[in-house]
């Protein structure tokens, strides 16, 4: 998962980008990166691994002049995470381009051959971005018609090439802004505007997208619509907006767990808003247990929330079961979030470095523990025996979302399958492994509604990590097995090494 951002106006646009960036931290903790267009028309970029706050430092800003600019948070779901592959890319032909991109291709080794045996494009990197980048790119470099045509068409056919999940933001030297959305809508993209009043007393409208709304919010930017699938927004150089739909049969597929955990809850996507959509998640599983007899029969003393993400889905939980809800975990916010910390090792250490009890919310009671998901297990079983060792007499967890059994191939870096816990075993089982006297997972169904609610249009989600249903219909076995030997932690060991022995080297150079 990845956020991003771009903005285009009539003042220096660096700070802009940088708080933007800040506030879409959450999607991405392993590198940030940010490119302006200067007055002489050339890219002036900065990025690095690491947070963003340690990125850029004010010798940086200084130099990230002009109006225009893109940003990158990243988190690396493909390729390595060597500081090479950090966003936005760009290429010195046509005119000039440069990108970022949120999610993940689904063909990019085809892709990558297709460039360099018919389009003689080199890829420098293991990253599928600079491959999308490249495929617009060369089809901009064929195009004859009219600026904003040519840009269209450019975005039409890399449509038909490129199969997977992005949204992406471009610059392109002489022209503009370019953002657009994959024909499923699997990513979020969303567009806003504030008003500038120039010299002369004539308005003008500055233009921004971001991953989600708070971006916009953040800098004071109204909130014009929502990317639509398939769908191109271009702004010229003098602020002119046009927009076109780019695709056959766009439709909107949404990822599903993009609400369930990614997204701020402050933030709107496809005109649902995220913290309303917990809350009816917090409302159908607290009815699916307030109904189950099996439930029924356990003496709840207290609703806990798994720190922050399923706070306002227990509080709801809470309320239906007339229980009293409390924070029994303090977080420190200054560790970042587990599920995308690389190694299994790190993400263990840290959860305790993360979260500590507050005893007196668990000696001696029976708690109902609540978290948005459960992915490999093992931070779950360690929450569930920190509640033990602080007093609990009984350890009931509930999941907001249903069991995740199959793999993420758009963007989320979700493990191979035989690392997800609830891969081929029953809830007994899970039950085991997590240590829990009791455990409730929320119905699939139950998960659509609570989103649907807030924008009945959307009728279909990607939700492949709930039913193995990849809705882009190319993901077999075969690209599976392929994901597995990039993604387990055996290979992002080594790919880590690799990472740590090539600076040594340069270091040493």
């Amino acid at each position: 998962m990845c956020g991003i951002v771009g903005i285009t106006g009539f003042t220096s646009v660096n700070q802009s980008i940088y708080d933007a960036l800040m506030v879409l931290q959450h999607r991405g903790q392993d590198a940030a990166g940010i490119v302006t267009l200067d007055e002489n028309n050339r890219f002036r970029l900065r990025k690095a691994n690491g947070l963003v706050k340690d990125v850029f430092e004010t010798r940086h800003m200084l130099r990230l002049q002009g109006t225009c600019g893109i940003g990158h948070v990243r988190y690396p779901t493909a390729g390595s995470a060597s500081v090479s592959e950090a966003q936005p890319f760009y290429v010195n032909s046509p005119f000039g381009i440069t990108l970022a991109h949120n999610g993940n291709l689904t063909n990019a080794s085809e892709l990558k051959d297709y460039l360099f045996k018919q389009k003689r494009r080199h890829i420098n990197t293991t990253s599928d971005s600079e491959i999308l980048l490249n495929i617009f790119a060369s089809e901009l470099e064929t195009e004859e018609k009219k600026e904003e045509e040519a840009i269209f068409s450019a975005v039409k056919r890399t449509h038909e090439l490129v199969k997977g999940a992005y949204a992406c933001v471009a610059m392109i030297i002489g022209h503009g802004m370019l953002a657009f959305r994959d024909p499923n809508g699997i990513r979020p993209l969303v567009m806003g505007k504030r008003k500038h009043i120039l010299e002369d007393g004539n308005v003008k409208y500055e233009y921004m997208v971001a991953s989600e709304s708070v971006a916009l919010d953040t800098l004071g930017f109204e909130l014009c619509r929502h990317v639509a699938p398939g769908e191109a927004v271009y702004i010229t150089e003098k602020g002119e907006l046009f927009y076109r739909q780019c695709a056959k049969n766009p439709q909107y597929r949404p990822c599903l767990f993009e609400y369930v955990y990614f997204a701020r809850p402050d933030s709107c996507i496809d005109k649902i808003s995220v913290y309303s959509a917990r809350i009816s998640m917090g409302k159908k599983l607290g009815n699916k247990i307030k109904n189950s007899e099996e439930w029924n029969n356990l003496a709840i003393d207290v609703v806990i929330p798994i720190p922050e993400t399923s706070c306002d889905i227990a509080l709801e939980i809470a309320h239906i079961l007339g229980k009293p809800y409390r924070q029994g975990f303090v977080k420190n916010r200054y560790v970042g979030r587990t599920f995308i910390m690389p190694g299994q090792q790190e993400r263990s250490k840290s959860v305790r470095r993360k979260l500590n009890v507050n005893r007196a919310e668990f000696y001696d009671k029976n708690v109902l523990l609540v978290d948005d998901s459960i992915v490999r297990g093992t931070t779950s079983k360690q929450i569930v025996q920190m509640a033990r060792e602080a007093g609990a007499k009984n350890v009931y967890f509930a999941s907001a979302a249903p069991e995740i059994s199959f793999p993420n191939v758009y963007g989320i870096d979700m493990p191979s399958a035989n690392e997800l816990v609830a891969n081929n075993r029953t809830p007994d089982d899970l039950k085991k492994f997590i240590g829990a006297d009791a455990l409730i997972f929320q119905d699939l169904e139950d998960l659509k509604a609570a989103v649907t609610e807030g924008n009945p249009d959307i009728t279909e989600f990607e939700c492949s990590v709930f039913d193995g249903n990849y809705v882009t219909k190319d993901v077999n076995k075969e690209y599976l097995k392929y994901l597995q030997s990039l993604r387990s932690d055996d290979a992002q060991a080594l790919s880590q090494q690799h990472e740590a022995e090539n600076l040594e080297m340069y270091n040493e150079g």
